[in-house]
């Protein structure tokens, strides 16, 4: 048997923008063409040369090559219209290639959106059976895992219930259930977790990690990355339908969230969402450097300075607090003003804020901020995605080479010895 899973040989995809889509003709439209066929011949020639200035060929993706081994775990990140979905597409047979080729060794699942493969008037049950034979499996095959799947997929009081009345959060769950418990050899899963609460994307991460503990090759479509550095060992950077790098998921996805500084500027919160009682309205926040310089990407143990700016005509006292996320929404750090005894001024209604992290020792990796502030108890605003910044890995605690990755978030230097 061949080592290789998966060959992907210079795959390239063209669409045509601007194209028309043919229409069902019915015999009287037929007969009418073909008597009118002459007198639109010389229309048809002119009209066609316009058509033809007028539709634009896009390629989703050029000149693709990789392979993929047995038991190996792929992630394929890039920006939206960078081609992932359109490869996943080519390698699981829904859409054929422009040019190249691509060869599968085994059994394929794939789990490229929601409720993919599912017959809508069909009940959860009769979907899962289908879902199976679509993939070849054998019928005691199936039933062998079907207490399983609906076990997983928390949908068992409505497994006989039509999937059209399912909502989206049980249609992902049951699809991806079905995806990840048929004994295919090779399963392909785009980004669909998203549309699950937390709970349950951790627990497709876990059955994903289970999936490729258990040898079968996966390739894992996502822009969490801190999903494709957990699970991948290795992965793809599509960028405008080409591959731009490949490599280690912690060097790579670092260098694929970076941005550069200079597109870091300060964020105006005139439209953001927020809650409150509107008494007191942030109005901007920036994130600088320890040069004071707008800034979104830091090292690991750096400080990170926020200036934050908020209006009132009202209130002349209240608190702020600011808390720093990891890309699943837990909270890291906690500031608040009142527990360092600061007290906002404001000065024409104003309020200018100053809020220092020193030595920032977060591990590499993507990082969201919520800012708040109250008066009397009372909310006034609250912003849950304020802001948003990267840590890149950097020689911390006098180490010569910089710490990539770790399983928590957190890092704190250690001191190690050996007992006498």
């Amino acid at each position: 048997m061949s080592s290789i899973a998966i060959h992907a040989e210079g795959i390239s995809k063209r669409y045509t923008i601007g194209a028309q889509q043919a229409h069902y003709k019915s015999l009287r439209d037929t007969i009418a063409q073909t008597a009118f066929a002459p007198l639109r011949l010389f229309t048809h020639a002119n009209r066609d040369a316009d058509n033809a200035t007028s539709r634009t060929h896009i390629w989703a993706l050029k000149d693709v090559s990789f392979d993929v081994a047995h038991g190996e775990v792929l992630g394929i990140i890039g920006h939206n219209g960078s081609g992932k979905s359109t490869l996943l597409k080519i390698l699981s047979r829904i859409t054929r290639p422009t040019e190249g080729q691509a060869t599968l060794h085994g059994r394929v699942g794939c789990l490229l959106e929601v409720g993919t493969g599912f017959h809508q008037e069909l009940t959860g049950r009769e979907n899962i059976y289908l879902n199976g034979a679509i993939l070849g499996m054998k019928h005691r095959e199936i039933q062998r895992k079907f207490d399983e799947i609906v076990g997983f997929s928390e949908v068992e009081p409505f497994i006989d219930t039509p999937v059209k009345f399912y909502s989206s959060g049980m249609y992902l769950r049951l699809a991806f259930a079905v995806a990840a418990h048929l004994e295919t050899e090779i399963l392909l899963v785009d980004e669909v977790l998203a549309v699950g609460d937390i709970a349950f994307q951790k627990k497709c991460l876990g059955k994903m990690s289970e999936v490729a503990d258990a040898g079968r090759t996966v390739i894992f479509i996502s822009h969490n990355m801190a999903a494709v550095t957990q699970l991948c060992s290795r992965i793809i950077w599509l960028d405008h339908g080409k591959i731009r790098a490949s490599g280690q998921p912690d060097q790579l996805t670092a260098e694929y969230s970076r941005r550069p500084i200079e597109e870091a500027q300060p964020i105006k919160l005139e439209n953001a969402a927020r809650t409150g009682s509107g008494k007191v309205r942030f109005s901007s926040i920036r994130a600088v450097d320890e040069k004071a310089q707008d800034c979104n990407v830091f090292g690991m143990g750096e400080s990170l300075t926020l200036e934050l700016e908020a209006y009132s005509p009202i209130i002349t006292r209240l608190h702020i607090s600011v808390i720093i996320e990891d890309f699943f929404g837990r909270h890291i750090l906690h500031a608040v003003s009142q527990d360092d005894h600061f007290e906002p001024i404001p000065r024409n209604n104003l309020f200018h804020i100053r809020i220092i992290f020193p030595d920032l020792m977060l591990y590499p990796g993507d990082y969201n901020i919520a800012i708040a502030c109250e008066y009397e108890n009372e909310i006034c605003d609250r912003i849950q995605n304020a802001l948003s910044f990267h840590i890149e890995p950097r020689p911390v605690s006098g180490r010569l080479t910089p710490i990539t990755t770790g399983k928590a978030v957190y890092f704190s230097p250690t001191k190690w010895s050996n007992i006498p």
